[in-house]
């Protein structure tokens, strides 16, 4: 286990790193919004949905109706019904673990577990920390930002966008590692189009669903190599 245990942590170190900040942004958003380190403890337990939670804190301060809370949660977070089956054979083997895993299957996450180059030759333990270890760390940050976000002598205007860089951050690397970029100009053509025909309000889930789409018919190309 401790051999698993280790593994796992230096794999998540740049997720740490991430998450801790991220975390810590979100909790002191919680915290201006009037709600203390429960709150911040609760939600980043049974939600664990990083820019959902976000746009989380302006619905719990204005009191949002839950259907508006229920829609929006669904196109935030829409994007992982696309991506989570990928490792949805992986993850049922697991059994007990199964639902956990499916639950804690983030963003980030979910980037650590591609660029390994076989997640089937990790063992089950290891996945699990992986998984458990990305949430401690956005735990402790939430922890931290609602506990120290009234004491710091900052001003904290747009830390919220550190989770949209982070985003960045996360696909430029991968575009750069990847041996074709046809997948990422794919889906930032689709995200163009519907913005513009959709907004910025409604734009996610036609803009995946045109990407899988496009990507499922442009299979046969997909895996040659960058020249």
């Amino acid at each position: 286990m401790s051999t698993d245990l280790r593994n796992a942590f230096i794999k998540t170190i740049p997720i740490m790193c991430g998450y801790l900040f991220l975390g810590f942004a979100f909790g002191i958003s919680l915290q201006q919004a009037g709600f203390g380190a429960g709150w911040a403890l609760l939600i980043s337990t049974i939600v664990y949905a990083g820019s959902l939670q976000f746009v989380l804190v302006p619905f719990l301060a204005s009191g949002a109706p839950l259907v508006s809370v229920f829609l929006t949660s669904l196109f935030v977070n829409s994007r992982h019904i696309f991506y989570g089956l990928s490792f949805l054979e992986r993850f049922r083997r697991m059994k007990q673990a199964y639902p956990y895993m499916v639950f804690s299957l983030t963003d980030e996450t979910y980037s650590v577990l591609c660029a390994q180059k076989d997640v089937d030759a990790l063992s089950d333990r290891e996945l699990f920390f992986i998984h458990l270890l990305d949430q401690l760390y956005w735990i402790v940050g939430s922890l931290g930002g609602a506990l120290l976000g009234s004491v710091l002598p900052f001003d904290f205007t747009g830390i919220d966008f550190a989770m949209t860089a982070l985003f960045g951050v996360i696909f430029y690397e991968q575009m750069e590692q990847a041996a074709n970029r046809l997948p990422a100009v794919v889906g930032i053509g689709c995200a163009i189009v519907c913005l513009l025909l959709f907004g910025t309000e409604n734009f996610l889930l036609p803009a995946l669903v045109s990407a899988v789409v496009g990507l499922s018919l442009l299979r046969p190309w997909l895996g040659r190599e960058r020249t």
